[in-house]
């Protein structure tokens, strides 16, 4: 889609400007269909509600997120189809599964394979029709039983078995290095900073791959779909934070979160000397392994092999029979 911006105006505007009406969020003193101030305001405020960088500009991310903002449990059957249906009405159901125990894989807002076979489990589990079908029964039946139990989510419990069970370095770990390249700039740095990187890894043992070659472009979706379908152990992404503040990044929504990614980025964080930070990115929310986003002004070689150091570090540190911390 089309970049909106401040000085845009138009339908495609007025229709942003209803959908951040309906969650809030007034874009005042603005004209319908003009993006201005007011506008703009609203967007930022929208992205830092919702875990995105808050650029104030409306592209494909912040599209993706308002649109599935509009949705609440609710509001619309759910099912199994192509393309997948998505919304944050979608990650509150795999949410709901997860704390039952049914496993839909990680809260992403995607209605894929492993959410349908959560839904048929319910189904089975509670004697109901296995339709497959998200509806009005299936989610009040899912509200009385998770109301009842209270359970950690099944990705939660995933990810602390992750955690207890990681060894004590980098050793025969799968190690996925993706190097952002939304423009040349940003793909010529992190690229510097994606190859120190792996090259420290790889000299500690670790299994590593480079998501993109250096004259390459893919989508950052499309390098999410990668690290998956190479069953990486952990991600480990670098980008410039343009208007967002330096940070180290995890997954973070307003209804999901990473601990996993969390405790590491909150590592490496610290020894970067910049703030820990929840997001919503693709290659931090579609990615099934524990993923951070290193998002520093000065990135290079330097700033990737001190990532990948602080890294190593802190899977030493995992180790409770280490006593040299």
């Amino acid at each position: 889609m089309a970049l909106y911006r401040i000085g845009d105006s138009g339908e495609p505007v007025r229709d942003i400007q209803d959908r951040l009406a309906a969650l809030g969020f007034d874009h005042d003193p603005d004209q319908l269909g003009a993006f201005g101030e007011g506008t703009e305001r609203a967007v930022r405020a929208f992205q830092e509600a919702w875990k995105l960088p808050p650029d104030g500009e409306v592209g494909p991310e912040t599209w993706s997120s308002l649109v599935d903002a509009g949705f609440s449990l609710g509001d619309r059957l759910l099912y199994y189809r192509l393309p997948m249906l998505h919304g944050d009405d979608v990650a509150e159901l795999q949410r709901s599964l997860n704390a039952l125990g049914f496993d839909a894989g990680n809260v992403d807002g995607i209605f894929g394979p492993d959410t349908l076979r959560a839904v048929l489990e319910l189904q089975q589990n509670r004697n109901m029709a296995e339709d497959g079908i998200a509806g009005p029964k299936l989610i009040r039946e899912l509200a009385l039983v998770v109301r009842a139990t209270k359970k950690p989510g099944r990705e939660l419990v995933r990810e602390r078995v992750w955690l207890s069970s990681l060894q004590s370095s980098p050793a025969g770990l799968r190690v996925f290095i993706d190097p952002f390249c939304r423009d040349e700039t940003e793909a010529s740095f992190s690229w510097e900073a994606a190859l120190a990187a792996e090259l420290h890894l790889r000299r500690r043992g670790a299994t590593t791959v480079v998501s993109r070659s250096a004259d390459t472009r893919p989508t950052e979706r499309m390098r999410a779909r990668r690290a998956n379908e190479l069953g990486a152990d952990l991600v480990l992404a670098f980008s410039l934070p343009g208007s967002d503040v330096p940070a180290v990044c995890f997954f973070s929504s307003p209804i999901s979160r990473s601990e996993a990614g969390e405790a590491m980025a909150s590592y490496v964080a610290a020894r970067l000397g910049v703030e820990a930070a929840g997001r919503v990115q693709p290659i931090l929310r579609f990615t099934r392994a524990p993923a951070i986003l290193v998002s520093v002004p000065s990135l290079g070689g330097a700033s990737g092999r001190a990532a990948a150091e602080a890294l190593e570090h802190w899977l030493r540190d995992q180790d409770p029979s280490n006593t040299s911390r």
